[in-house]
């Protein structure tokens, strides 16, 4: 049995409405603000930036480290430490918490 493959795979009403939210944000990014009109970011902007800010911080992979890794895996001599996996998973959502207290 051959099935169609068709160019859309939402609904032609959905598929509309999508194309027309894109056109309505093009539109609107391309008009300046009419004078007068303040425009304020939400808070989730200063989060944004916040965590791109810390992510450009973050180390890059050891690819060294990795190899290592792999390598004991595969001979059965990596050893899973649960207690810590628990504790950093805990420091994590700790992490998270006080941040979206702030």
């Amino acid at each position: 049995m051959k099935i169609e493959k068709s160019n859309s795979s939402l609904p032609p009403s959905a598929a509309s409405e999508s194309a027309a939210r894109i056109a309505q944000a093009k539109t609107s990014q391309s008009q300046p603000a009419p004078e007068g009109v303040n425009v304020s970011l939400s808070s989730t902007n200063s989060q944004l930036r916040s965590m791109e800010a810390s992510m450009a911080d973050a180390p890059t992979i050891d690819s060294k480290r990795v190899a290592e890794l792999k390598l004991a895996i595969s001979e059965g001599r990596f050893q899973i430490n649960s207690g810590a996996i628990a504790d950093g998973l805990i420091n994590n959502v700790e992490d998270m918490i006080n941040a979206s207290q702030s």
